[in-house]
């Protein structure tokens, strides 16, 4: 006879709820079909070095919410990362990054290409959607980005990244949070 307990089913669960959400991302449409996103799976360990940056950026920024947002996020199974790289698609008519054309863009390397944080946004949504469907709690949070992009998790070539803390509680731990002074 084999038992096993809530957490163990939840932990599991949520881990293979992740899988299916990063999948849903990768599989979003993408302009002229260039994929220019990075997309990772982070648990245990690695949720605690993220929320220790955040901790860490909160109080060499001053911004009190990261500490909420670090406490926050050690209540998760598992987090979702989804990045992109400032990458032009060569659409050299666009000039939607502000820069005319892709080649012009291509001299402001620290400046995205506006499909990149488009198609971002959208697989961003298609990964919630499924957390959604399967009633796995969520959030869609820069400020683990931040940390992630200091601890150089997903490589230095990814400029935004936001992270999805997921859970499978009683209650949502990312809503209805008391603000951090």
């Amino acid at each position: 006879m084999s038992i096993k307990n809530y957490n163990e089913i939840e932990k599991e669960t949520v881990i293979e709820i992740a899988k299916k959400m990063a999948i849903a991302a990768k599989t979003a449409p993408k302009a002229r079909g260039i994929d220019n996103l990075v997309i990772q799976i982070v648990t245990d360990e690695s949720i605690e070095k993220i929320a220790e940056v955040m901790h860490q950026q909160a109080d060499s920024h001053n911004v009190g919410f990261f500490h909420r947002d670090a406490e926050n996020i050690l209540q998760a199974s598992a987090m979702l990362l989804i990045g992109t790289r400032y990458e032009p698609i060569g659409l050299n008519y666009c000039g939607l990054c502000g820069f005319g054309n892709c080649e012009n863009k291509r001299k402001h390397p620290e400046a995205p290409c506006a499909f990149n944080t488009g198609d971002m946004g959208i697989a961003v949504g298609s990964a919630v959607s499924i957390a959604a469907d399967n009633r796995i709690d969520n959030r869609i949070m820069y400020t683990i980005g931040m940390a992630v992009k200091e601890l150089g998790i997903m490589g230095e070539d990814i400029k935004i990244v936001y992270g999805i803390p997921l859970s499978a509680s009683n209650k949502n731990p990312f809503f209805d949070r008391k603000p951090h002074k």
